[in-house]
């Protein structure tokens, strides 16, 4: 009988918190899977046994056998080929992913007929970006009777507490180029240049931003069907952002090849503590409603972006493991919108509308 959840990197920082929340739902049908085995029993320990521990080294050819038992797979770890998801859908595993790179989510989409033959289905850009930035767009975009563009923005509070696999992907992206559709073609531009000053509301205020290479804007083109899209990044902090746009204007971020200063920076990154920890998401679409030129904005204020992340992934799971969906590989905002998830989720959140700069109705 396949009714258990293996959560892989389930013992890391976002991991955990899905665990937790699925173990409490659903007790000791839930791994915490991983390498480190000894990392794994620690935390199942912690939860009580509510959560099982489970060694899986997705870097490996995994035996068949493993998904005898498993209806659910949860993604935490970056992944360089697509093998592992492919032994999920083979076993009629649902699988969901929480990484954030928008070339292999595109090497996923590649087997949507592999996972519908086999009845499985793969909820793709779960979690804070992608994922809650997926559905603010979706409820702009049905929002407007065309939409032309969707400009994504997104700032994050290093007051916050932020899990090394985090760090490291957003330093690894710090001086990358990357693909975006503009005007229905697709463009490369470079990680953290092109400045925007975006408003993110009351307490947070105005903020300039960078492009970075968030996968919400490689997908949103082909699931919302809108020819322009672009996502930008800042910190509540204006010094740190200047900061690095500076290094990146200067090419200093070009030594983060090498190993050992890739690896301090990352570290570097980890010890900042300063700021708050509130993060905060805005979506502006622009486009036609009624035959007249209209901007339709929805912001998202909120605290800990790991447990956002966390609630958003674990949502998600529990409507995966428990009701019947289309087979095949879709991202959330094909399948979930804004105003279907829980206050459970959302319960922290302040979401306000905006339509032509003026405050509008609430999300939700």
């Amino acid at each position: 009988m396949k009714n258990r959840i293996v959560v892989v990197g389930g013992y890391g920082h976002v991991g955990k918190t899905i665990c937790r929340e699925l173990g409490a739902q659903y007790p000791r049908l839930v791994y915490a899977a991983g390498r480190n085995l000894a990392s794994a029993e620690k935390f199942s320990r912690e939860t009580g046994g509510s959560v099982l521990p489970m060694q899986l080294d997705i870097g490996q050819e995994v035996a068949a056998s493993v998904f005898d038992q498993v209806k659910l797979v949860i993604m935490c770890l970056d992944q360089t080929d697509t093998a592992f998801v492919r032994a999920c859908f083979r076993s009629g595993t649902h699988y969901i992913d929480v990484s954030a790179d928008g070339r292999f989510l595109n090497q996923v989409e590649y087997w949507t007929a592999e996972a519908e033959a086999n009845d499985a289905t793969a909820v793709l850009s779960v979690g804070l970006a992608p994922g809650l930035t997926n559905l603010l767009a979706r409820q702009t975009h049905n929002l407007l009777d065309h939409t032309k563009s969707l400009e994504l923005a997104i700032m994050l509070g290093l007051g916050d507490q932020h899990g090394k696999a985090a760090i490291e992907w957003t330093v690894d992206n710090l001086s990358v180029n990357f693909p975006i559709t503009q005007n229905a073609r697709q463009i490369t531009v470079d990680s953290f240049t092109d400045g925007k000053t975006i408003d993110f509301g009351a307490h947070l205020g105005r903020k300039r931003a960078y492009r970075f290479p968030f996968s919400d804007q490689q997908t949103l083109p082909r699931t919302l069907n809108v020819p322009s899209v672009s996502t930008r990044l800042c910190f509540d902090s204006k010094l740190a952002t200047a900061f690095m746009a500076g290094l990146r204007a200067t090419g200093t971020f070009r030594f983060l090849k090498f190993k050992g200063i890739r690896n301090a920076t990352v570290r570097g990154f980890s010890k900042l503590h300063f700021g708050v920890d509130k993060f905060a998401l805005k979506v502006e679409a622009h486009g036609e409603k009624g035959g007249k030129q209209t901007t339709v904005a929805c912001l998202l204020q909120g605290s800990d972006q790991s447990q956002m992340t966390a609630r958003v992934a674990s949502y998600v799971a529990d409507a995966v493991y428990s009701s019947k969906f289309p087979h095949g590989v879709y991202h959330i905002d094909q399948l979930f919108e804004l105003t279907s998830l829980s206050d459970k989720v959302l319960k922290d959140a302040h979401i306000e509308m905006f339509v032509n700069g003026e405050s509008a109705i609430q999300a939700y």
